[in-house]
C-alpha cells in the first residue's frame, strides 16, 4: 500500500503530547491520507495515587499547565479537587476505535480538552461522558460501556505492551523513553513511521515539526507535500473537528518560520464575524471550527 504507517504512542494526560498538537496538526495538513495513522495509548498511570505517591498534587499541576501556555494550545489553571489516573481515558479511546474508529482521534482530542482545559475529575464515569458528550457521531454510553468489556481491556493491554518497547531503540537512544515499572515506554508523544518496504524512523517524545518532516522526507519523496496555508478559510474545512489558535498558526507557517499566533487569531476572528467559524472557549484560548461543524453538535462543547 503506497504511503506510510504512522504508529502514534500517546497518552490524553500528557502535557506534552498535548503541546505538541500543532506540529501533528500540521502533518496532518501536509500529507493527509498518505500518512496512515495508527494510535497506541501508553497508559501512564492506573489512577490518581499514583501520581500522589510520586509527589503530585492538584494545584501543583494546575500551576505545570501554566508553564506549558507558552507552547500555545489552552491551558486552564483552577485546580482539581484531586489528580487523576490516565487509563479510563485510555481506555475510551481504544473503545472507540472498537466501535467507532473513524471517531478515535476525535474522542482522543476531547478527552485532551477535558483533561487541560476543565477540572473534570477524569476517573468517574459521569465526568468521562461528559468530557465526550459532544463528539459528533458518538454514542458516550455505548463507548463508555465497551470501555469495561474483555476485548477493550485486551487490547489496551496490547497497546501498554507495545508502549513500553523502546528498550535500545532510537527514542531510548536520545534518551526520550522512561521507565517507571521495569520497562522502558515510548513517551508521549512519540512517532514511527514504516514505509512498505519495511524501513522504519522515530521520533520519539516531544519533538519540533521539522523532526517529523525531515524523517517523512528520508521515508518517502514520491509523497505529495501540500504547501502552507495561506488563508485560514482554508484550514478549517480541513479539520471538521476544528483547530485551536496555534494548531491554524502553525498550519499556515512557512519553512523555517515561526508561528505567528496573534495574526492567525485576528485572521479567526474575522473570519468569525463573517460567519465562517465558530469560536468555542476553552482554557485560555479556543477551538475554531468551521460551521457545519458547529451546526453538527460541536457547538455543545462550549
Amino acid at each position: 500500500m503506497a504511503g506510510l504507517e504512522l504508529t502514534h504512542f500517546s497518552d490524553p494526560g500528557c502535557p506534552w503530547a498535548w503541546s505538541a498538537s500543532p506540529a501533528l496538526a500540521v502533518l496532518q495538513w501536509r500529507y493527509g491520507d498518505q500518512l496512515r495513522w495508527r494510535h497506541v495509548m501508553i497508559g501512564l498511570t492506573e489512577d490518581g495515587s499514583v501520581y500522589e505517591r510520586r509527589g503530585y498534587t492538584a494545584h501543583g499541576q494546575a500551576q505545570g499547565y501554566r508553564r506549558f501556555r507558552h507552547r500555545g494550545m489552552p491551558f486552564a489553571t483552577e485546580p482539581r479537587t484531586q489528580v487523576h489516573g490516565t487509563w479510563p481515558m485510555c481506555r475510551l479511546v481504544v473503545a472507540t476505535r472498537r466501535l467507532r474508529p473513524d471517531r478515535e482521534w476525535a474522542v482522543f482530542r476531547a478527552l485532551q480538552f477535558a483533561q487541560f482545559t476543565t477540572t473534570l475529575c477524569l476517573e468517574r464515569e459521569d465526568d468521562l461522558r461528559t468530557a465526550i458528550s459532544w463528539v459528533p457521531g458518538i454514542d458516550p454510553d455505548a463507548i463508555l460501556g465497551a470501555a469495561h468489556d474483555p476485548e477493550t481491556e485486551q487490547a489496551f493491554e496490547r497497546d501498554r505492551d507495545e508502549a513500553r518497547s523502546a528498550a535500545g531503540s532510537p527514542t531510548d537512544f536520545q534518551g526520550k523513553a522512561a521507565n517507571y515499572d521495569g520497562r522502558v515506554r515510548y513517551t508521549a508523544p512519540s512517532i514511527v513511521l514504516t514505509a512498505p518496504d519495511g524501513r522504519r524512523l522515530e521520533a520519539g517524545g516531544f519533538q519540533p515539526v521539522e523532526a517529523y518532516d525531515v524523517i517523512v522526507a528520508n521515508l518517502d519523496t514520491t509523497l505529495e507535500r501540500r504547501a502552507p496555508a495561506t488563508d485560514v478559510a482554508e484550514v478549517l474545512p480541513a479539520f471538521p473537528d476544528g483547530l485551536t489558535t496555534m494548531e491554524v498558526a502553525a498550519v499556515m507557517t512557512p519553512n523555517n518560520a515561526a508561528p505567528d499566533r496573534d495574526a492567525a487569531e485576528d485572521a479567526l476572528i474575522a473570519l468569525t464575524a463573517e460567519g465562517g467559524a465558530t469560536r468555542l472557549p476553552f482554557g485560555h484560548d479556543a477551538l475554531w471550527v468551521p460551521p457545519a461543524a458547529a451546526a453538527a453538535g460541536l457547538a455543545a462543547a462550549a
